[in-house]
């Protein structure tokens, strides 16, 4: 125990007598801004790598209004609304009031090389008309992550892997039949899964992603609509009295190619054009069928809160089979189509 003691003092009296020559903690008093720790050294190191002493310096002052982030953020919510009234109208006409929220809250990190985008987008409309229960006339939510390491310094091209989630909210009906729903809550809902190479042109706000390792699942957790094989699950098996023999899946995983590309082009002082387009297509079934949604919008800005937008929105999917009414009142199935969307809207608009 003695030797130990004596061996503790000895080692004690090392590291304060030469904590000048190996150098010493370095301190500058605040004087209104913030000081920060810009890097550590180390000045001993035992021969074992088990103990090391380090040198924090302060020598770096740095602002607090002039601190940089490694975040940047979008907080967008914007709110169109529309109505429609008649008194008197000799034309004819039902009065009606639309409304479509909207919210898009993105974050990216940025240090290092290293790159990680996160968004989250939100779209919900509504339409009630005179004489008709209110409608869903929008519904969309879906949220991305894609990580990134660039290739070389200062390179535009990151080596990525990317989430991709997609559903909606609130039950879809054909209307004006409301007793069965043809789409709900996670059926369908999508997700992607993948790695590849994102290229990222920041000041003309372009992002380009190429992956040609990607499984997309798709899930339709509602029983009955599983059985009728939509969005393209296995459908149920029956009996040639219609009665289940199995249930039908209630998911369907596939791998193939995704191909994404946004980017926004500012075309006039107060007119900015945005483009989404998502390209997927799988090898197993039906190679060189691809499932396109794009989405397409031209918003102009009247004020700091005020804005119209007009846009489109195209869909194709190969899995997902259009019903048509045939000559006795049924329906039947027909295939896949092309689905569009037009919208035209003016509100407001949050930047936060």
């Amino acid at each position: 125990m003695k030797n130990l003691l004596i061996s503790m003092l000895f080692f004690g009296c090392l590291v304060q007598g030469n904590a000048q020559s190996f150098g010493q903690i370095q301190k500058v008093e605040p004087v209104g801004d913030q000081i920060y720790p810009v890097g550590a050294t180390p000045f001993i190191t035992t021969s074992f790598d088990i103990v090391d002493f380090y040198e924090f310096n302060f020598n770096e002052i740095v602002p607090r209004s002039g601190r940089t982030s490694f975040w940047e953020k979008v907080n967008k919510f914007t709110f169109d609304l529309s109505e429609v009234a008649f008194l008197n109208w000799n034309a004819g006409g039902s009065n009606s009031i639309s409304g479509l929220y909207g919210m898009n809250i993105a974050r990216t990190y940025k240090n290092d090389g290293f790159r990680w985008d996160n968004q989250f987008r939100f779209v919900y409309g509504i339409n009630q008309q005179e004489g008709q229960e209110l409608r869903k006339t929008e519904d969309d939510l879906e949220i991305t992550s894609s990580f990134g390491y660039e290739v070389s310094k200062n390179s535009k091209w990151f080596y990525s892997g990317k989430f991709r989630f997609k559903t909606q909210l609130a039950r879809g009906y054909d209307y004006p039949d409301t007793e069965v729903s043809i789409s709900e809550f996670m059926a369908p809902g999508y997700v992607f899964l993948g790695v590849g190479a994102k290229f990222v042109e920041p000041n003309k706000k372009f992002e380009l992603y190429l992956s040609p390792l990607t499984q997309k699942s798709t899930f339709v957790l509602n029983q009955r609509l599983a059985n009728q094989g939509a969005f393209g699950v296995q459908k149920a098996l029956k009996d040639e009295e219609g009665n289940i023999i199995k249930e039908g899946k209630t998911s369907r995983n596939e791998f193939g190619i995704l191909v994404t590309n946004e980017f926004e082009q500012k075309l006039f002082e107060s007119t900015v054009l945005s483009s989404r387009l998502s390209l997927y297509t799988d090898y197993i079934n039906n190679f060189g069928n691809i499932d396109v949604d794009w989405e397409l919008v031209f918003d102009f800005k009247i004020n700091n809160f005020m804005r119209a937008s007009l846009g489109a929105h195209i869909r194709y999917d190969d899995d997902i089979k259009v019903k048509e009414a045939a000559a006795d009142g049924t329906l039947v199935e027909v295939g896949p189509r092309i689905q569009l969307k037009q919208q035209l809207g003016v509100g407001i608009v949050l930047d936060l």
